[in-house]
Formats: C-alpha cells, structure tokens, sequence
C-alpha cells in the first residue's frame, strides 16, 4: 500500500523479524517526522501535545472535531500494518476526500497517540491514557525501559516536557467523535468473507508484573535439593497460566516476556520476573483468571522456598462502543458486519469521555503482533475508502 512503502525501511528487526519501533526510540522519532512531513504537504497544521500525541489539523483546530488516526509505534518485532495502517489510512483518507471536493464542516484531524503498544516502557495506550486522566502523570513519568531509561528522560530527549505530562480537558473537549482504523487481529472478516467491519466491543484485559525471589547462587556447586531457585517457581506459574485461562470460555492470558536476575547460564537466579497479559470477556471472569494465576503463583513459590509478589501495571474494563455510532457507520458502509476485539486500542481508553468507533480491514493471515501480520492492497484501499465515507458522513 502507498504510504506503508515509506515506512518498510524504518525499524527493521533484524534479530527477531518484522519491526520494533518503540515511544521516542529512534525508529519512532523517525516515523513521527515522517507523518509530520505527509500531514505538512497535505497543508494540514501539526501540532503536539503535552503527551506527545501528535495533531495534523485540516483547517482551523476547534472543539467537538471528528478525529481519525492510530499510533505509529509497535511491539517487538511486530508487523507492519498494527498502527501505522491506520496513520497511513487517514491520511489517504483526506486525499479521497478532497478529491471529492468535500471541505469539513466541523473541525477535523488526523492523531497518532504516543506508546499505545507499550513495547518500551510497558504500559499499553500510554498517549491517549494520559491525555484521559486514566493513569497517573507521576507514575507514568517513572515507567522506565529495559535500559532503565525512564519516560521521564525519554520524553525530554525527545524535545518534549515531562512536568507538563497529564490530563488534557482542552484536547478532551476537541474530541467531538473518534474514528480508529485497524488491521483486524483475528479471522473474523476472513471467516465472513467481507474486506471490512466495525467494531463492537474490546475484552476486558491487563497486565501484571509477577516476581518470584530466591536465592542466587552457583549452578555447579549447589546440590539440587538446597536450592530455592525461582526459574522452576516461574515455569511452575507459566503453566498455570494456561490452565487458568483454559477453564474459563473465552479467556485468554499469556507469559511473553521472562527475565532472570542476573541472567548467567551456570547461575542460579536470585529473581525472575514475567509478565502477564490476561483478558476475558469481562471483569469479573479476567478478575478470576488472575486470581487464580495468583494462588498458583504463591503456590509454586513456597513448595521452592521461594516468594512472589504479583503488581498490576495496567487495566482496563471492557469497553462497548458506542451503539448509536456503531450502527450509524455500519449503515453507510452497507450493513458491515459489527465483531468483538481482544485487542486494546486507543479507541478504547477514548471510549469512557467520547463517542468512538472502529473499522477493521481483513487480515489473512489472522496473525497480528508478528511479522506474518498482513492485508492485500485491495482491502486496504476498501478500508481507506470506507474511512473516507464515514469521516465525510460525521464531517458534514
């Protein structure tokens, strides 16, 4: 897809395949100046805010705008279509209407939200939660990466100014209704046959930081059984991981990133530290998951002599979009099919303060967060188009 092309160069992972571009990392920094350059040919007025969301304005900015856009960031070693396909989306979006002849009557823009993957400093929808109030300025700043580069530090080196990082009620009150396209993570259209949908709902899901402690230790000169050795304590929690989200239908939870302390191979760690993502369809059963991964955890912990602590880095409920809006865009488009999501989006954290909606674009593959991830050309210019009708039917 035009405008996917520009980017193919930008974060190549060439350990892990597909890409990583991470908040204010150099990749994303470039991504950025590239949206900023697009959006500029285009006339449209950019502009960021105190949380490093970027804002390409077409024509005056003004309350109550309709706003489309994603993020431009990924996991690591992701694909290429989550997040970008719907910067590039919106921006061809606005070609197709202009060549239309369509001016807005509200304001209009064009937004990448900062972090929504949270692959550096590992809180997901970090732009749009702190622009929402939904966490706080404090503890976000804190947040550091695995080089112990703190958000704080990464944002001032990135320009921008820590000490005004935190809720947004003017930028808030711009929202007048949001628009996020997305490559779909999953089958759903595939299974139905159709290029595009809306989005009816988002799983309920968090993420949690487990650390089992032990004792380090020498892997030769230490008999097996005067061990308290936290690697088989934390092995014993990723099973139980997947025994826990396997009892409750519809569950989903995962362990994909383990680190050891110190990390030797003929050393016994002193500590490992996973971290888990678990979802459901609502609170109530992603609540019963973790506990249950929780007493597992403790469980495992203290038949190795060894102790856990379990600490909650982020959550969020499930979120219903909006129907009214769902159903309005859906008519437009035809009668789309609406589906379910299990993948957090901005969207969602907008969802709780204004209307939002989402359009999917069929995914092949059904692979997402991996280099398989993908969209045929043709789809992606239906999504665009249908983006296009929907933006011109709210713009008005």
């Amino acid at each position: 897809m035009t405008g996917l092309a520009d980017l193919e160069d930008i974060g190549v992972d060439a350990r892990r395949g597909g890409f990583s571009r991470h908040g204010y990392d150099l990749a994303e920094l470039e991504l950025r100046a590239w949206f900023t350059a697009e959006a500029q040919a285009r006339g449209l007025a950019v502009e960021c805010d105190r949380n490093g969301n970027l804002w390409a304005w077409w024509g005056a900015p003004g309350d109550g705008a309709v706003v489309t856009g994603s993020h431009l960031d990924s996991v690591p070693g992701g694909g290429a279509f989550d997040g970008p396909l719907g910067v590039v989306s919106a921006l061809a979006a606005v070609d197709v209407l202009r060549g239309r002849g369509f001016t807005p009557g509200k304001p209009f823009a064009v937004v990448v939200f900062a972090e929504e993957e949270g692959g550096r400093f590992g809180v997901a929808c970090l732009g749009s939660r702190l622009l929402a109030g939904a966490i706080e300025p404090a503890a976000a700043l804190r947040l550091s990466d695995p080089d112990g580069v703190t958000l704080a530090e990464a944002m001032r080196s990135a320009g921008l100014d820590p000490a005004r990082v935190g809720r947004d009620p003017e930028a808030l009150k711009r929202i007048g209704t949001f628009v996020e396209l997305h490559v779909e993570q999953g089958r759903g259209l595939v299974d139905l046959g159709v290029p595009v949908g809306v989005a009816s709902s988002i799983l309920a899901h968090g993420r949690w930081r487990v650390t089992v402690s032990g004792e380090g230790n020498h892997a030769g000169a230490t008999l097996m059984v005067d061990r308290r050795d936290p690697m088989v304590a934390a092995a014993q929690v990723v099973l139980a991981v997947r025994r826990s989200a396997l009892a409750v239908e519809g569950a989903r939870a995962t362990v994909g990133r383990l680190v050891p302390n110190p990390g030797g191979t003929n050393v016994i760690p002193s500590s490992v530290d996973l971290w888990l993502d678990a979802r459901a369809d609502d609170d109530a059963r992603t609540r019963a998951v973790v506990a249950e991964i929780a007493a597992a955890a403790e469980s495992a912990a203290a038949e190795e002599g060894c102790v856990v602590t379990m600490t909650e880095e982020s959550y969020g409920d499930t979120v219903v979009f909006d129907p009214v809006l769902r159903d309005s865009l859906a008519g437009v488009l035809g009668g789309v099919p609406a589906l379910p999501t299990g993948a957090g989006h901005d969207a969602g954290i907008l969802a709780a303060h204004v209307p939002t909606a989402m359009l999917f674009v069929r995914n092949p593959t059904g692979i997402s967060h991996a280099p398989a991830e993908f969209a045929e050309d043709a789809d992606c210019a239906a999504g665009v188009t249908a983006l296009a009708d929907v933006l011109e039917s709210l713009a008005r």
